[in-house]
């Protein structure tokens, strides 16, 4: 059973429930609790609302069973009953539905759009295929059952009281191919908490209600508590595509930081270091003006022409 959308991008499917029908407006026993159980009327506080209660408090301490007595509440009556869930979920067949997924991806950059649904996939073939990672990995109708279970998870537990599973579509993509080698790849991971030291409000449930008049024309309800699986489709992706301009740019900050490394280097090791003076002498080459060059007064001189 598909129940109405919750969230943008995510779909329920309901797995198990607890119904309480024929519920009215009228007084009946709260249900027992350290706050809600009674001796007497003196235990109770009329117009007082439990926030963890159903209803506001009639001020009287009633029977609400042979050996247990509560505080009456003006409320939805009789009240939901949920300390035991159905065991297996009502719905366990839910296992075989599937669903047929439509993404479509853009990256404006680049001008590029695509949809998972690929072009050689005819009507045909979508009509008889089923998401496999081996032999049908392009397909996008997926089993519920198959999504679950390549989460890790058993759908017959699952199922009991609920979870969130995430269905990631991964658009990573090099543009400079053909745009036939972008293509989606699938994966699948349960979201909720399933940590067995921390189980307090295991799951994923809510209430709604269905609302009508019966024979006495008394407005009536049945109360719905909800357990399922929500599926979060999660997408994304990164897109990339050679272009010159931007190479030539990299390339060139490239080239001016490596020619500043050396001057940096060459600073750090004459300033900063122990063994600067050693690392000066074969850095530098000095030349001795005495013995490298000659002096103008005994330079040789040489004249041509008649005296």
């Amino acid at each position: 059973m598909l129940v109405h959308q919750q969230l943008e991008n995510t779909f329920f499917v309901l797995t198990n429930v607890i119904l309480t029908p024929g519920q009215r407006q009228s007084k009946c026993p709260e249900t027992p609790s350290e706050v809600t159980k009674c001796e007497s009327d003196s235990d109770c506080k009329e117009g007082y609302s439990d926030v963890h209660g159903n209803g506001v408090q009639t001020g009287h301490c009633v029977q609400y069973s042979d050996k247990i007595k509560t505080c009456e509440v003006q409320a939805w009556c009789p009240l939901e009953n949920d300390a035991n869930i159905p065991k297996p979920a009502v719905l366990s067949a839910a296992e075989d539905f599937t669903v047929l997924i439509k993404n479509n991806i853009q990256y404006p950059k680049f001008k590029f759009k695509k949809r998972n649904i690929l072009p050689h996939i005819n009507s045909t073939y979508l009509k008889s295929c089923m998401f496999n990672r081996k032999t049908d990995p392009d397909c996008p109708i997926f089993r519920l059952g198959d999504m679950v279970t390549e989460a890790g998870e058993d759908f017959s537990v699952m199922a009991l009281k609920g979870g969130i599973i995430g269905i990631f579509i991964d658009w990573n993509c090099d543009l400079d191919f053909s745009e036939r080698f972008c293509i989606p790849k699938y994966s699948f991971s349960r979201l909720d908490n399933k940590n067995p030291e921390n189980n307090v409000a295991p799951g994923y449930n809510f209430r709604f209600a269905k609302y009508y008049k019966n024979n006495e024309s008394i407005d009536t309800r049945t109360l719905i508590k909800a357990f399922g699986i929500r599926f979060d489709v999660i997408v994304f992706g990164m897109a990339g595509k050679f272009n010159i301009v931007p190479t030539i740019v990299n390339l060139g900050a490239t080239l001016a930081f490596l020619s500043l490394t050396a001057a940096i280097c060459d600073w750090v090791m004459l300033t900063c270091m122990k063994d600067r003076d050693n690392y000066a002498k074969h850095k530098f080459i000095h030349l001795n003006q005495n013995g490298d060059s000659m002096p103008l007064s005994s330079m040789e001189t040489s004249s041509y022409g008649t005296p």
